[in-house]
Parts: C-alpha cells; sequence; structure tokens
C-alpha cells in the first residue's frame, strides 16, 4: 500500500462537544491524499465513540490509544505512527480550512523549503469569526524561501498546527514536545532555527477556537499550574536564542515581556492569597532570564510592576492587577505618558456631508479646560473643520468634554484624491499640546463606514487609511454595481464600468481561482446573470467554522486596466434562501460587492426602538425562537431572555423589553427547532447603521456588530 503524502495527527482529550466538527473539516480538504491518526490521550468522554465512528466513515481516518499523558506526548504518539512524506498538527477542538493543506503543500512543492506555515482566525460562537493577532503580525505577505532571520516577525509564529513539516526535517532535527503545557514554542521556533528555508502563506488556513467556557489552555492562563508551564516554556525558548542573531534573540526577549510577563503580571489580581509567593516566584524566575535592554524599554507601569516583584510588594501588584490605572498613583507623569488617544464612534452622511463623531483625550491628563483642533489633510494640505464638542465617556470612565463631531462638506470631499486624505488632530489643554492623525476604529459604522456619490460622478469611501488612520477616499467613475434584479433562478446584475469593452470576473478570495461572467453591454452599462442553482450545489466553504463561501467581482478592460466592483445599489442586501443554504448579495466593510452562500443564519437587517421595546428585524428564512443570551464568566453555562417573536410579509421581528436586560453584555441568539443554537449574524447594512445608543431606565444600551454577529452592551 502507498503511503499517503500527508499524515495528520490530531490528539484528543474531553472533547466529545467538538471533535466531530474538526475531524469533517479536514475530511473536506480539497486535498486528498493524507491519513489521520486521532490519538485517544485516555479521553475520559465520548470522544473516541465520535472519533471510531468518524473512522469507520472514512478509512483515511484510523484511531490510536495510549493512557493519559497530555497534549505533547500525545503529538509525540502520533508522529510515531505517521507515515507521509509531510507531517501536520490539529488540535481537536479547532478546525482547518478547506484549502489549507493543499496551499501549503504546493508551496512546499514549489520552494523545497522545510516547513511552510499559513495564517490564522480565532472563533467561537458567541463572537464569530476575527484574525488571530498573533498570526496576522507573522504571516502578512507570501513568502517563498524566507527564514526567521529574514523575517524576524517570525518569531512571534508559537504555534505547531498552522503548518505542514516536511517528515525528513522533522525526522533529522528529532524533535518531541515536551510534556508541559505551552509546548508548541519551544519545537516551534527551533524549527524556525534549523530550517534552511520556510514558506509563509498570507490566506488563512487554520481556525483556532475560543471556548465561551475558557478551559482552553490559553483561557486558564491565570492559573497556578498553567504559569509555572509557561515559565518552563519561556525558559526552553530563550535557551534556543542564546546564541542566535540579535535581532531574532532581541524580538524573542521583547515579545515574553509583551506577552507572557504581561500576562503573568495580570494574575496578581485573581491569585489566591495562599499561591501569592509561588507566583512572585515565577515572576521572578521569567524577569531574571530577560535581557535588561528589554525590561528597561518596557512601557514605565510595567517597570513599576518589576520594581514590586523583586521587592516583594505583593499588594500593589495586586492593585494595578485590578486596575492598571491605578499605576498612576505610584508614578510621576512625564512627557511620554501624556499621549493623544482619539477614537472613531460613528460615520453617518447628513444633509450630503459626511459626518464623524468621535472622542479626542490626552491620557492620565485631568484638565477640564482644552482646544480641539481637526483637519482633514488632502495632498498634503490641511483643511480645518468646524468642530462641536460634547460630553463622552473618557478613558477613565467618567464624563467628560472629550467628544467631538466634525462634518465635511461636499465642496471640500470633491477635492479629495484617489489616495487615502486622513484627518489631523491637535489638541491643547493647558500648556500640554498633542498632535496626531484620527484613529482607533471602534464597531458598528466606523468599521463598516459609508459611502456616498457627491456628484453624479464622484463617490467617497471612508476607511482605514496608512498605520490605521481614519481616512477617506474619491473614486471617480468606479466600476459599480447600480441595481439587482431577482428571479427564481438568478441574481441580475446591473452596473456601469469605468472603461469599455469590459469584463466580469468572480473570484474567491480565500481559496483562489476566478470565473468569468457573461455579459450583455451596451457602452459601458452592463447586465450579468448570475445562476443560483450551481452556487448552492457547490456545498464546499471556504470557511470551516460558518460554512460560509465568499465571492468577490472585479471587472476588466482592455490594456490589463482593473476595478473591484463597487456597491453602489441601495441600502440593504438581496438574497434567496433554499434547501437549508442562503446566497446573500451584500457590501464588503471597504464598501464593494460581495456574495456570499452558506448554510441558513438567521441575519438582522435592522434594530430600533419603540416605546421600551428593543426591536430586531431580518429575513425569515427558518422556523427559530429568539432570545439575548449572556454567558457566566468562564462557562459554557448561559442566562437566556426571550424575545417576542412574530412574522409577517416583511421577515421576521424579535422584540424585548429593556427592564428585562441587566447589566452586561448580551448577544442575540437563534434557537432552531432541533435546538441548535447560533449567534445572529449582523448584516453589512446594518452594522454600518450602528451603533444604536439607547438611553433607558438610567442605564444605556449600546447595540453593535461584534465579529459578525449582534451584541448588546447594557451599562
Amino acid at each position: 500500500m502507498t503511503a499517503p503524502r500527508l499524515s495528520v495527527v490530531v490528539p484528543f482529550y474531553n472533547v466529545g462537544a467538538y471533535i466531530g466538527d474538526c475531524l469533517d473539516s479536514i475530511s473536506r480538504q480539497t486535498f486528498a491524499d493524507f491519513e489521520a491518526i486521532l490519538v485517544d490521550d485516555g479521553s475520559p468522554d465520548d470522544s473516541a465513540v465520535v472519533a471510531k465512528e468518524f473512522c469507520g466513515r472514512d478509512p483515511r481516518f484510523r484511531v490510536v490509544e495510549q493512557a493519559n499523558a497530555g497534549l505533547g506526548p500525545a503529538r509525540n504518539t502520533g508522529v510515531e505512527h505517521a507515515s507521509g512524506e509531510y507531517i501536520t498538527f490539529v488540535d481537536s477542538d479547532d478546525l482547518v480550512t478547506r484549502h489549507g493543506f493543499a496551499l501549503l503543500l504546493r508551496a512546499l512543492d514549489q520552494t523545497g523549503s522545510d516547513f511552510a506555515g499559513g495564517n490564522a482566525r480565532r472563533f467561537n460562537n458567541s463572537y464569530g469569526v476575527r484574525p488571530s493577532w498573533l498570526h496576522a503580525q507573522a504571516f502578512t505577505a507570501d513568502r517563498l524561501a524566507t527564514h526567521v532571520s529574514e523575517t524576524p516577525q517570525l518569531v512571534l509564529d508559537r504555534m505547531v498546527w498552522n503548518k505542514v513539516y516536511r517528515r525528513s526535517f522533522w525526522d533529522e532535527f528529532g524533535y518531541k514536545f515536551p510534556a508541559i503545557r505551552y509546548e508548541d514554542y519551544p519545537v516551534t521556533l527551533k524549527a524556525h532555527l534549523e530550517a534552511v528555508t520556510v514558506d509563509t502563506i498570507a490566506a488563512p488556513v487554520y481556525f483556532w477556537r475560543e471556548r465561551e467556557s475558557g478551559d482552553s489552555i490559553t483561557q486558564q492562563k491565570f492559573q497556578l499550574a498553567n504559569i509555572r508551564d509557561r515559565v518552563i516554556s519561556a525558559g526552553m525558548v530563550l535557551d534556543e536564542v542564546e546564541d542566535a542573531l540579535p535581532t531574532v534573540r532581541r524580538r524573542v526577549h521583547a515579545h515574553f515581556r509583551q506577552i507572557d510577563l504581561h500576562s503573568i503580571l495580570s494574575a496578581y489580581g485573581t491569585v489566591p492569597p495562599e499561591e501569592e509567593q509561588h507566583l512572585v516566584e515565577l515572576t521572578t524566575e521569567l524577569i531574571d532570564r530577560l535581557d535588561d535592554d528589554v525590561l528597561a524599554n518596557s512601557p514605565r507601569v510595567s517597570q513599576l510592576q518589576f520594581a514590586a516583584v523583586r521587592s516583594g510588594d505583593i499588594g500593589l501588584l495586586r492593585e494595578v492587577a485590578l486596575d492598571p490605572d491605578a499605576a498612576q498613583d505610584h508614578l510621576q507623569l512625564t512627557k511620554t505618558d501624556l499621549t493623544l488617544a482619539t477614537s472613531v464612534r460613528e460615520v453617518t452622511w447628513i444633509d450630503g456631508e459626511l459626518a464623524i463623531r468621535g472622542t479626542a483625550e490626552i491620557r492620565h491628563l485631568q484638565s477640564k479646560q482644552s482646544a480641539l483642533r481637526i483637519g482633514l489633510v488632502i495632498a498634503g494640505r490641511n483643511h480645518r473643520l468646524p468642530v462641536r464638542r460634547f460630553t463622552a465617556t473618557d478613558l477613565r470612565g467618567e464624563e467628560n468634554l472629550v467628544g467631538f463631531e466634525v462634518r465635511v462638506s461636499r465642496r471640500l470631499l470633491a477635492k479629495c484624491t484617489a489616495g487615502p486624505s486622513h484627518f489631523d488632530v491637535r489638541l491643547r489643554a493647558g500648556a500640554v499640546r498633542r498632535r496626531d492623525n484620527l484613529r482607533g476604529q471602534k464597531a458598528g459604522s466606523p468599521g463598516w463606514p459609508p459611502g456616498a456619490w457627491i456628484d453624479d460622478t464622484n463617490w467617497i469611501q471612508p476607511g482605514p487609511g496608512k498605520d490605521g488612520a481614519f481616512a477617506v477616499r474619491r473614486l471617480s467613475d468606479p466600476c459599480r454595481l447600480t441595481s439587482i434584479e431577482q428571479t427564481p433562478e438568478a441574481l441580475v446584475l446591473h452596473g456601469r464600468s469605468a472603461f469599455e469593452e469590459p469584463k466580469l470576473f468572480v473570484s474567491r478570495p480565500l481559496s483562489g481561482g476566478e470565473e468569468a461572467l457573461p455579459l450583455e453591454v451596451s457602452g459601458r452599462d452592463f447586465t450579468a446573470r448570475l445562476p443560483i442553482a450551481p452556487i448552492l450545489k457547490e456545498i464546499n466553504p471556504d470557511d470551516p467554522f460558518s460554512q460560509r463561501t465568499t465571492r468577490a467581482f472585479r471587472m476588466r478592460g482592455p490594456q490589463g486596466r482593473e476595478q473591484v466592483l463597487l456597491w453602489t445599489a441601495g441600502e440593504r442586501l438581496v438574497s434567496h434562501a433554499e434547501g437549508g443554504r442562503v446566497v446573500m448579495l451584500t457590501r464588503s466593510t471597504g464598501g464593494y460587492v460581495n456574495l456570499h452562500e452558506s448554510p441558513i443564519r438567521m441575519t438582522a437587517t435592522a434594530a430600533v426602538v419603540a416605546g421600551n421595546m428593543l426591536v430586531v428585524r431580518g429575513p425569515d428564512w427558518d422556523e427559530v425562537e429568539f432570545s439575548w443570551r449572556r454567558y457566566l464568566p468562564d462557562s459554557d453555562d448561559h442566562v437566556d431572555v426571550p424575545c417576542r417573536r412574530t412574522v409577517s410579509d416583511d421577515g421576521w421581528v424579535a422584540a424585548v423589553e429593556m427592564a428585562e436586560l441587566e447589566p452586561a453584555e448580551w448577544i442575540l441568539f437563534a434557537t432552531t427547532t432541533e435546538g441548535t443554537a447560533f449567534a445572529v449574524q449582523c448584516e453589512p447594512f446594518l452594522s454600518s447603521r450602528l451603533p444604536l445608543m439607547i438611553p433607558h431606565g438610567g442605564r444605556t444600551l449600546a447595540v453593535r456588530p461584534l465579529a459578525g454577529t449582534l451584541h448588546l452592551e447594557v451599562s
């Protein structure tokens, strides 16, 4: 029997609620020549039953049993049973994208590198899917045949599971996972240092679950045993970089200071009194391993905590862990502490003008008197804007004169260029003057800013600019979608091209590939018919959690001219539901046309207040019940407040009395007749109209989108 090209090692322990989805995502791979070794690490729940049932359906999967020894030894056991040319690891509560293995193996076949790694996403049922911060730093671009010495940010790549390793490389250096938590980093960084070259893929290949219960290893970070293993793991990594290149060594030391040491210092707010001295000893052990210059370049609050550790001042450590602002009572403020902090809270169009509401303040400064100046910088010229100021919640949670609103006229917007024009903010409080670009976009309309025509041919699109600054761009005569017709079999797209002889292409950004749509063209106007049946038929989603596939549209003309298709077709999505699945044509965060196909998930398209009721509406695709849900701390247990559900020709309505919702963070959930519950999606056009701020009975209710789901904060 021919050995498979790829061996997939999946250790499992107490994951009966998750392992079925994990194995299903592996089985759906576009790369099919693999074996999956499922290592039962003495699991006491029904995980083995689920795994063995799956093996009975797919001969590529098999179970290996061992007494409980931990995740690292279980991975080692899997490697011993693996026979593939390549090897990869998947944690049994996570998911892999259907194209992930293929992308990584394609790179390795092209370059001959020792291993390849790809980007990752975090996900759970409450918050949906969002970027993984660490991986977003390391996997910013496709890089073939690189190395950590050339790409120092790869020192942040500390997980083993978003990679495919060449088995000959793995065996040559004899990698073994230690029997501790945080067992990945010592192996992963050692491999980065010993590899000749590695490949990085910017596309997400792995989905990393964040459990509501908080019982994953990384979510138990404040437990003493977890911290002890974290310090042991850090020591092993620091040993590996002792003689590494100075840039690599310094980056690793700085990373431990920024991430691991910060996390350990935060534990002083929760550790029981009998464990405090043990925590001091572990913290001291890590501090003593880090380079003095890295510690000296830490923020002053961190340096205060380091000094408190060395002096054994547990009271101060506890105080700062519970309230970081309390550190200022023990520090003399310097000029570097008084930085400008801005945020964008709301983006709307009012009477043809772009209106932006946000906050601006100087950190740690209590002054009540200040002067604020904001200008729009276009091609290097600063155009001063009228500023209206109002009271808002500041960084200390107090009500102060930190809120502002500016409006940008059509006349001024017409001067904008295709490049981003940013907002210059200057704030003077007493003798202190600070200046920076406007940044800090919050959830809702700042993340999904609405665009608008300022005349017949010029479209203004707000959004993120350089270095995360909030900016606006003028699109002159863009390729755009102007209207949509629905027929039982197809979506008919009408639009206008920026050039003659246009061609329209549909692509899948995550998995690649494109196809042309036939066009009827009259001058620069076009019509395209998008059949629904072929889209619904292809059930192999790019997103293994939401089971969603996203398609984007791009127009091409003569001489290689190309533009992404802009959405100018109204402020509501167009959808077609059939056979338990739904196709939705809508806009992206940047205002471009997206087509989503997924299983039916109830989607909110409106949120309003009616008397003492909070009312949410959406298209009626399925028989469900609605409730606002809040999870108990570090638990899968939750409290539900049922909604009153009604249905009409316009769709479903879920209404709840606002007085029933106590101060907490709530998520709107839909529960099917079979008992399956999922968070209600927030469609993009609703996101562009949020947040909805509701004062009610001495409290404030804020409806916001978070990672694509609808949330309500009651304070």
